[in-house]
Parts: structure tokens; C-alpha cells; sequence
């Protein structure tokens, strides 16, 4: 059961890397398209500024789920790590309980937000709801509330092949 919940979780993992990357190779298309368009071509578009925008919430929220499991989010340890071992490992629970606390929030508060949005429109993309554009938060929040509870259940996985492929590639380069 635990390996099954790791694979998925590996794969919900990837996913979330795929998507903040193309999210980021999309914005990297995106505005230099509409500095060409304004500039070059002389007809300002008024879509690439507001996709990037929405873009950019894609990419911050869905990375920061992927960025939490890999254990690259920011994180002050200051004082924590100058704590013996038993406190330590305290601390640690009641900060993975306070991270759940917020996922919780952002969760349910961020699809409350996307309801209550659902029947406005964007005035840069009249076609596009509000309530679409909200999405990843309370997407990403769903994210990290799995990969919180993936960390409380089964420990830090952010050593798993799938996370650390780095480290993989250097030692089949030394063999």
C-alpha cells in the first residue's frame, strides 16, 4: 500500500513539474510574441499579458506543491537546527501541521473563491471566467495538502529517484 501511495504521489509529482515547466516555456513564448507584435508589427495584442499573468499563478502554485515535496521550498532553520534531535522532530510535526492548516485554507477558501467568480468574465479575455483563473489555488493547495500528509505519514521523500535525478545521473556517470 505504501509504495503504491509513493508511485502515485511520484507521478502527481511529475505532473506538477510538467506543468509548472510548460507553464514557464508558455511565458517565455508568450511575451516576447507580444513585444514583437507591439513593436515590430506596430498592433499591440491584448492577450499576452493577461495569459502570461495567469501563466505565472499556474506556475507559482502548481511549482510550489512540486517545489514542497522536493524539499526546495523555502524554509528558515536557523533555530531549528541548533535544537536537540527529540525537539527537532517536534517542531518538525507541528510545522508540517501548520503547513496542512494553510493547504486547508487555500483549498477550500481558494475553490469558495472560484464559485463565487464563476459568472464574471476577463475583460483582456472576454471568453475566459474569473472563476478558471482562480483554479490553481485552490489546485495547488489540494497538491501540497497530499504531499504534507505523504510527509507525515511516510517521512521526507524528497530523496526519491523521481525527486533527486541529479544525484542518479552523477553516480552512473562514476561507475
Amino acid at each position: 500500500m505504501k509504495n503504491s501511495l509513493l508511485r502515485l504521489n511520484d507521478m502527481l509529482y511529475m505532473t506538477c513539474i510538467w506543468v509548472a515547466g510548460l507553464s514557464v516555456l508558455a511565458i517565455a513564448l508568450i511575451i516576447p510574441w507580444g513585444v514583437f507584435a507591439r513593436y515590430a508589427l506596430g498592433t499591440g495584442s491584448s492577450w499576452p499579458e493577461p495569459t502570461a499573468i495567469l501563466l505565472m499563478m499556474v506556475f507559482t502554485f502548481i511549482g510550489a506543491a512540486a517545489s514542497y515535496r522536493a524539499g526546495a521550498h523555502m524554509a528558515v532553520a536557523m533555530v531549528t537546527d541548533r535544537l536537540p534531535p527529540n525537539l527537532r522532530k517536534t517542531l518538525s510535526i507541528v510545522s508540517q501541521l501548520l503547513m496542512g492548516t494553510i493547504c486547508l485554507f487555500m483549498t477550500i477558501w481558494g475553490a469558495k473563491l472560484c464559485a463565487s467568480t464563476w459568472n464574471q468574465f476577463m475583460s483582456a479575455l472576454p471568453t475566459l471566467r474569473v472563476g478558471i483563473t482562480y483554479m490553481p489555488i485552490p489546485i495547488g493547495g489540494a497538491l501540497t495538502l497530499i504531499f504534507v500528509v505523504e510527509k507525515l505519514l511516510f517521512g521526507d521523500q524528497s530523496n526519491r529517484r523521481v525527486v533527486r535525478f541529479d544525484l542518479i545521473e552523477e553516480n552512473e556517470g562514476a561507475a
